[in-house]
């Protein structure tokens, strides 16, 4: 009986003794072969009319979050007419897009085949880090791949007008040094899960003090993860006020088509991506490419449109033909498509 109750006292002992925390370099070393460098090719339009397109390569970062499943940013890949993952190993893999929220500046891409030898990252709760936490970001900025920085959530965001005047989502601020070539790859809580996706950084008017804003994990669970998002190949930016009327728009607002990736929905549609560089005011995109008026009978003058959009292509049975009004040379055209089933995200 004294050894039973001496093994209870040694066994409520070291219950009571709190786990040693892992140090910084601790969760760096066990997380970061899950992270991946992602080289993209696409069409880069002229300056001006008559020009040819050149070819521009991408970079940036993703994170691998089953054995061929790689979550990234969404501007990543999104145009992109051919897409290569590189591991940690040292392993080349070709890729494609399989689901992708613009607005929300996240995208889902699939490998080719399994890696040779791959690490998977856990997908945390982003609703359950706190203004003031650590974090861990791993990437490759500047092309130099799993760099580490450290810093803290600075706030939570909803930002209104990521990527051309789509509905925002919320992002994690971060203090955390971001550079070109972290876009896509992953922040990391203290426990090594997955909270968020760099998506974009804001500088000041001196250039300086840059601010890190990275897409949360519980949306990429929520948008891409759920089986029902899918992948256009369309770069989009929203015509509205101002600009709606200088590009003489029948409505009160539009989506001026950017760019298309080759093979993809948008491209089997027949819309046309812009085919020069064009600035108004403070403002930079492309121009001379359709202006998608309306979907299926959702009509972009609508400030729900997206949100509405996403729930008639949830609910939208296999082989049924969308119709999408464009506004091309100044006149209103009908394309018509027939999208096929989603991949299934498992």
């Amino acid at each position: 009986m004294r050894l039973h109750r001496w093994m209870v006292v040694v066994a409520m002992v070291a219950a009571a003794v709190p786990a040693r925390a892992e140090s910084i370099a601790e969760i760096f070393k066990r997380v970061a072969d899950s992270v991946v460098v992602i080289r993209t090719a696409e069409r880069e339009a002229p300056d001006r009319p008559g020009a040819i397109a050149t070819s521009e390569a991408g970079l940036g970062s993703g994170v691998l979050i089953d054995k061929d499943r790689v979550l990234t940013a969404a501007h990543v890949v999104q145009v992109a007419d051919a897409i290569s993952v590189q591991l940690a190993s040292g392993e080349t893999l070709s890729a494609r897009v399989i689901a992708s929220e613009p607005s929300a500046d996240l995208a889902l891409i699939q490998l080719e085949r399994a890696p040779m030898k791959a690490t998977i990252a856990t997908l945390g709760d982003s609703d359950a880090v706190q203004v003031g936490d650590e974090v861990l970001v791993v990437g490759a900025p500047l092309g130099m791949s799993h760099t580490l920085s450290v810093g803290h959530i600075s706030g939570r965001r909803i930002e209104h007008k990521l990527h051309g005047g789509f509905a925002g989502f919320e992002l994690l601020q971060t203090d955390a040094s971001i550079n070109p070539g972290n876009s896509g790859g992953p922040m990391f809580d203290m426990g090594g899960n997955v909270v968020g996706i760099v998506s974009h950084i804001i500088f000041g008017e001196a250039g300086a003090g840059g601010l890190g804003f990275v897409a949360t994990s519980n949306m990429a669970k929520t948008l891409l993860l759920s089986g029902k998002a899918m992948w256009s190949g369309m770069e989009g930016y929203m015509l509205e006020g101002d600009l709606a009327r200088i590009f003489q728009l029948p409505q009160a607002r539009g989506v001026l088509v950017q760019r298309i990736a080759k093979g993809s929905p948008a491209a089997k549609i027949g819309l046309q991506p812009g085919d020069r560089k064009a600035t108004i005011g403070s403002e930079e995109f492309l121009v001379g490419g359709d202006v998608i008026l309306e979907v299926h009978g959702i009509s972009f003058a609508d400030p729900d449109a997206h949100a509405r959009l996403g729930e008639m292509l949830e609910t939208l049975p296999p082989g049924t033909p969308l119709s999408i009004i464009v506004l091309r040379g100044g006149r209103k055209l009908e394309l018509e498509w027939t999208p096929r089933a989603a991949p299934r995200n498992r």
